[in-house]
């Protein structure tokens, strides 16, 4: 467990700023420090912190062939993943990077190979020339012909060029002299390049989530709607003030007070400013009492902090009360997600992701004789089945739950679906 400092207390920008000034081993035990203490939280600033560690694990860890890369990113995943195992985005983006070195390597590989050539690269090869393209009797295409001769020429041609003389290849035990090393090293040095890039991208995409989310808003809230949301995330907040810019509603915020009789601050207070500076009515109500208000209510919002490959989401604890008392009064329910948040284990249990927290949220210890007398669990998250959700937006626009698989199948590789990490 990385130490303690005295008046120093861990967050997320310091442990992002302190990455170019410590070893790999370091920047991981701190990132482990801070997970299983939950002093970095939630999915976009777990999935941020890990893309980031991953990062380095890429530009710093030392591997000379693809399947080091992969080890290593693995077991760096493995690591986060047990230090916080109900932040499912640790493994999204554990995947995501394992697949993108994997499509990186294949292109390389790819490119490398004489094979995959074009006609045209190895015609711009120094002594060959051209073809004219003829027009082929009988058809209207025209396709460039080349004889079988002239291609073995080039072939020739080429390999003579790309090959090295054997008395400068290799020494007389036959290793490897510097040529060789030379080219492996750029190889090696051209694929870390690659990755870091495509690395860079996710966590753009992770960072771009909740604004591309959000210009969609005017397409789902229309004028008039009462609005239903509980315990908005960033991502809700984001949308609904997107939203309030083109459109008058009513928003109904439902959440589960805090015992906390001495608070004097509004649930949230910054939120219903912004929508009330925009025109738009908000509403505070209790988590437990939304089956009244739901007769009126148009549609409701929901955040997540995970998406399932079956379409069930973690969410809140209160969240699938809601979305229950939705279904039955056949109001719509909509998931909002990026598509980092998206999970592909296909099995999970959903015991699992119930989490406890502090039960003095639920019930005050100064009630003395009620709390001696009763054990107080308070659920901070919850799972809820895919049945109870109709829609679901993320940056890539709104899905169906059938669509889920394809979005899934486009951003992790089969392989890495069961990676073991936890």
């Amino acid at each position: 467990m990385a130490p303690v400092q005295v008046g120093y207390a861990p967050t997320l920008e310091k442990f992002l700023k302190s990455l170019k000034g410590q070893s790999l081993d370091a920047s991981v035990e701190a990132l482990v420090y801070l997970l299983k203490r939950k002093q970095v939280k939630g999915a976009e600033p777990v999935a941020n912190a890990t893309a980031r560690i991953l990062l380095q694990v890429v530009a710093k860890s030392k591997w000379s062939d693809v399947d080091q890369l992969l080890a290593n990113v693995q077991k760096t995943g493995a690591k986060l993943a047990q230090a916080a195992p109900r932040e499912l985005v640790i493994g999204n983006i554990v995947r995501r990077v394992m697949g993108l070195i994997r499509d990186e390597a294949t292109e390389d590989r790819t490119g490398n190979e004489f094979g995959s050539e074009s006609v045209s690269d190895i015609q711009s090869l120094p002594g060959t020339h051209s073809p004219v393209p003829r027009k082929v009797v009988g058809t209207n295409s025209l396709r460039p012909l080349v004889s079988s001769g002239s291609f073995h020429v080039s072939k020739s041609l080429f390999n003579l060029l790309s090959a090295a003389d054997p008395a400068e290849s290799t020494t007389s035990g036959g290793s490897p002299t510097a040529p060789a090393f030379q080219s492996q090293s750029s190889s090696v040095h051209a694929l870390r390049s690659e990755v870091i890039d495509g690395i860079e991208e996710i966590m753009d995409e992770v960072s771009q989530a909740d604004d591309q989310i959000a210009s969609f808003a005017e397409i789902q809230i229309h004028p008039d709607d009462y609005v239903l949301v509980h315990q908005p995330s960033p991502t809700v907040e984001r949308f609904l003030v997107r939203a309030a810019a083109k459109r008058h509603f009513t928003v109904l915020i439902a959440s589960s007070t805090p015992h906390l009789k001495d608070s004097s601050d509004v649930p949230y207070g910054s939120l219903r400013k912004k929508l009330g500076a925009a025109g738009v009515k908000a509403i505070h109500v209790l988590s437990s009492g939304v089956a009244a208000y739901m007769s009126k209510v148009n549609k409701v919002i929901l955040g997540a902090s995970a998406v399932l490959a079956d379409g069930a989401i973690v969410s809140d604890a209160g969240t699938h009360l809601i979305a229950r008392a939705a279904h039955e009064f056949s109001k719509p329910v909509i998931v909002l997600s990026g598509v980092y948040k998206l999970c592909p284990e296909a099995v999970y249990d959903p015991e699992s992701a119930v989490e406890l927290g502090d039960p003095s949220r639920g019930i005050s210890f100064e009630d003395g004789v009620l709390v001696e007398g009763v054990e107080v669990e308070y659920a901070v998250t919850e799972f809820v089945p895919p049945g109870l959700i109709d829609t679901y937006i993320t940056n890539l626009g709104p899905h169906t739950r059938d669509h889920l698989d394809d979005i899934m199948a486009d951003h992790y590789k089969q392989e890495d679906v069961d990676l073991p990490l936890q």
